[in-house]
């Protein structure tokens, strides 16, 4: 990979360490961010998404089965590109090779360390401001708009507040006929943590170990401070905790109108 990084974006760290119990049907094999939507997981879906505004490095912090994101990305060029092998010499030509020009940084959070942990490794290894979000949901968040909000406040943190979408599908009535049937739209009320944070470095110092889950007493500090700003987005966004909503995700990404994706597929 090259070294070289976009100065102008800062980097954005992922959360992908966790159980993922919740979806044990494809996670006994593989963390939950690997899972895969489109034949690719939905780690890279999130990367391809923050790329397309500019970001080329990320710092993944990993914990249950990382060995198995360590090998996606030690294997990527080949992967992905035309190969020939010389088997006599082992010599190996790549051609075609990916487009992705990132430099990922892959680090071994452990299999216990909580969300706070995670994203203090991430902080401190990065070392100046951060984007940190989940490695388990995919949005439309316009990423250049979330930084100038950031920017325009001047507090030390900022998370996305999105619509939770509707359990259901939605049926809009007109008396017996049906006039709109949508599937898991986003509610019209109310207001829920959809990561997508933008953290100043200082933030590592509101995680006291690795073990402090970052939703607990490390926001609720950052609250009582006036240091947390929300950045309200109204677009989609989808959390991939069951089947039900793997199987919603993949039909997007099938039917071509994958919400996430609009701007670089």
């Amino acid at each position: 990979m090259s070294t070289k990084t976009n100065a102008a974006m800062p980097p954005v760290g992922i959360l992908a360490g966790g159980l993922g119990t919740r979806l044990s049907e494809e996670t006994d094999v593989r963390p939950k961010p690997m899972v895969e939507v489109g034949g690719q997981p939905i780690l890279w879906h999130l990367m391809k998404s923050f790329a397309s505004f500019g970001v080329d490095e990320y710092f993944v912090a990993l914990g249950y089965l990382g060995s198995v994101v360590k090998d996606y990305f030690v294997h990527y060029r080949n992967r992905g590109s035309d190969l020939s092998v010389n088997l006599g010499t082992g010599a190996v030509d790549v051609s075609r090779p990916p487009s992705e020009d990132w430099r990922v940084h892959l680090l071994d959070t452990g299999l216990e360390t909580q969300t706070g942990g995670r994203v203090k490794r991430m902080l401190e290894a990065s070392g100046r401001r951060t984007i940190i979000t989940y490695g388990d949901g995919l949005c439309s968040v316009d990423i250049h708009e979330l930084l100038r909000f950031h920017e325009s406040h001047g507090k030390l943190a900022t998370v996305t507040a999105v619509r939770p979408p509707a359990r259901f599908g939605e049926l809009r009535l007109d008396g017996p006929k049906v006039e709109r049937f949508s599937e898991k739209p986003q509610v019209g009320e109310g207001w829920i943590n959809g990561g997508f944070f933008v953290l100043e470095p200082e933030v590592a110092g509101y995680i006291p170990d690795l073990l402090t889950p970052f939703e607990g007493a490390p926001i609720e500090k950052l609250v009582s401070d006036g240091q947390l700003m929300a950045f309200q987005h109204a677009g989609f966004w989808q959390c991939m905790d069951t089947l039900r909503d793997l199987r919603l995700l993949r039909t997007l990404w099938d039917s071509g109108e994958a919400p996430w994706a609009k701007k670089w597929r």
